[in-house]
């Protein structure tokens, strides 16, 4: 399913969705404070940090759509270039690198290993990430003491699907599609360890955020009503059509009634092909969770 720009002007409050394009070189947090100031809106919101170093994809919520962003689909798609036999305190290009033996392994070789990181997979945050730790940012304490000998705890991640692109001169690029939480960087050490030596990331493009794809994102100056996200074609949710009985009940809070196999699954609640509400549908009813109109 692909994000559909709204052919209706949006409500007020604001309750609809940007495909924003992050150029490299800022913050995701510079991303919003410039859309704050462009669409004179203070309440936005996005899904998935990309560092600075990092372009592409950013899933923009404006208005009352952020009260949307936890059911977005969190499915990423990531082209990325890994430079082998180097290491960078950071893992990427921003860290301070060193350059070791120069690498030996063959391209099947690498197209063997990279297949390995598919599925499930363990990964361990690198030391300069914002993963908190006894309440302070790992980069916090990275920064402050260097030789301070900290690591995250191990995470569970899924990467859904692995594919070189592109390997010379022992550069390689990849794309890689995984769920939140992946580290692009730590993924591509991991491989450059399984081959005998190490990596940094030298480059990163977020090319797909759930329904977001970068061929259509917008510039940050581009942003405005007419570029619109409808919320409804944001997420991936079940879809209850209600009339307009059920969706004034729904406004007020009350159960509504509706036969389906499904069972303890969150659901969108749609009034004239709007989406109005979220709700949780167990044994035949939905319970509202949150109303938006």
């Amino acid at each position: 399913q692909k994000a559909k720009y709204n052919s209706i002007m949006p409500d007020n409050p604001p309750f609809y969705f940007l495909n924003v394009y992050k150029p490299e070189g800022i913050t995701s947090f510079d991303v919003i404070y410039r859309l704050r100031k462009i669409l004179n809106i203070k309440k936005i919101g996005h899904s998935g940090t990309l560092d600075p170093m990092a372009d592409g994809v950013m899933q923009i919520a404006v208005g009352n759509a952020s009260r949307l962003l936890e059911y977005l689909d969190s499915t990423k798609e990531y082209k990325a270039e890994i430079v082998f036999g180097f290491m960078s305190t950071t893992l990427d290009r921003e860290g301070e690198i060193t350059k070791l033996e120069k690498p030996l392994f063959s391209l099947e070789e690498l197209k063997n290993v990279i297949n390995l990181f598919t599925g499930e997979i363990t990964q361990i945050p690198p030391v300069y990430s914002a993963i908190k730790v006894n309440g302070k940012r790992l980069y916090e304490i990275a920064r402050k003491n260097p030789e301070t000998n900290i690591t995250a705890p191990e995470r569970k991640v899924t990467v859904y699907e692995t594919e070189l692109i592109d390997f010379k001169d022992h550069k390689a690029q990849i794309r890689v599609k995984c769920s939140k939480g992946t580290y692009i960087r730590t993924l591509c050490d991991d491989i450059a360890k399984k081959l005998n030596t190490r990596a940094y990331l030298s480059k990163l493009t977020r090319t797909q955020a759930g329904n977001f794809y970068i061929k259509d994102s917008i510039k940050i100056e581009q942003a405005d009503i007419s570029k619109a996200i409808d919320p409804k074609s944001a997420i991936n949710l079940p879809e209850i059509k209600l009339n307009e009985n059920e969706y004034y009940r729904a406004k007020n809070g009350a159960i509504i009634e509706y036969n389906s196999d499904l069972n303890n699954e969150t659901v969108m609640l749609t009034y004239m092909d709007k989406l109005v509400s979220i709700g949780i549908l167990s044994d035949n009813k939905v319970k509202i969770k949150k109303f938006f109109n």
